[in-house]
């Protein structure tokens, strides 16, 4: 008979502190997702290359990438 009470006062504690639980869990700020890296083309030898382990060069304020510090040597800017 002492577990039915018990019970009950479980019962009523599960469900007042779902709907508090789930707010807290709505309003807590979210991870920003990160989009996937985007590729880029080198344009001393036409390969692509991730843009976050490309080289970056710029000229006349436009950024241009190469897959290797030889092909950023290489390139005549054209």
């Amino acid at each position: 008979m002492r577990l039915l009470p018990i019970l009950l006062l479980l019962v009523v504690a599960v469900v007042l502190l779902l709907p508090l639980l789930s707010r807290i869990r709505l309003s807590a700020p979210r991870a920003r997702r990160t989009l996937p890296d985007e590729l880029v083309k080198d344009p001393v030898c036409q390969t692509y290359v991730v843009k976050s382990r490309a080289v970056r060069r710029t000229d006349a304020g436009q950024v241009r990438y190469f897959c290797s510090e030889q092909c950023a040597r290489l390139d005549t800017g054209a």
